[in-house]
């Protein structure tokens, strides 16, 4: 068994979250961050084995800052009390999907799918394949694997989109403007690295036909290129 020192770290972040106790714990940070690090390569290294589209794939540019962007929020903590990243050819960036991991106190869970909610463009790609494709995501979700395990969670509209048939065999499908999915798992089992990594990558493969669909509708996709 290896112990680590993540959880703790977050912990203790989420009871001190401020600037000052970050800088007098900067060699705890370094330690938990470095150990994150290291347990995003070996799911990435599990992951390889049967998904080459994670092989060479750094993993400092999958992780997300601690840091929070507080501009526009009430909460003026200045840290997530979480380690984050997103296995994907894109690095960060929510499309196209990939493998993401969550780890906070009380909050790990493993994520998948298309966060597509902010780009227009992407919805509209998706629910059209959903249309001529609903037969095969019906097939892919209700897999017994995929009921066992996943629960899908992205924001949705309570009616049917204007423009689509209310009748349409998948049409609850179409409702959603992100198509998440979630496995929660128990904050004890980071205890082991090793019997983690496995166990996710176990999840994440189980999840790659849902990603796959969903990244066959965003093929084409690109990202609006921002004005200066």
């Amino acid at each position: 068994m290896r112990e680590n020192c993540i959880m703790d770290f977050l912990k203790e972040l989420e009871r001190n979250n401020d600037l000052k106790w970050m800088a007098d714990h900067k060699a705890f940070k370094e330690q938990a961050a470095a150990e994150f690090e290291e347990l995003l390569q070996m799911v990435m290294e599990r992951l390889a084995e049967k998904d080459p589209s994670v092989i060479g794939l750094p993993p400092k540019n999958l992780i997300y800052r601690l840091n929070r962007d507080t501009r526009f929020s009430r909460d003026k903590s200045p840290y997530h009390a979480a380690f984050r990243a997103h296995i994907s050819p894109a690095g960060r960036a929510p499309i196209p999907g990939g493998y993401y991991l969550n780890l906070a106190p009380g909050n790990v869970f493993l994520g998948g799918g298309v966060h597509a909610a902010p780009f227009k463009d992407a919805v509209t790609m998706i629910r059209d394949y959903i249309c001529g494709h609903g037969e095969e995501l019906e097939t892919i979700v209700s897999a017994p694997d995929f009921q066992n395990h996943f629960t899908m969670t992205g924001e949705r509209l309570k009616n049917v989109p204007r423009g689509y048939d209310a009748d349409f065999p998948q049409s609850e499908y179409l409702k959603y403007k992100s198509w998440d999915i979630e496995c929660r798992l128990e904050t004890e089992g980071l205890c082991d690295l090793e019997d983690f990594c496995e166990r996710a990558s176990e999840l994440f493969l189980l999840m790659r036909p849902f990603n796959d669909f969903f990244n066959e509708a965003v093929r084409d996709f690109q990202y609006p290129v921002r004005e200066n």
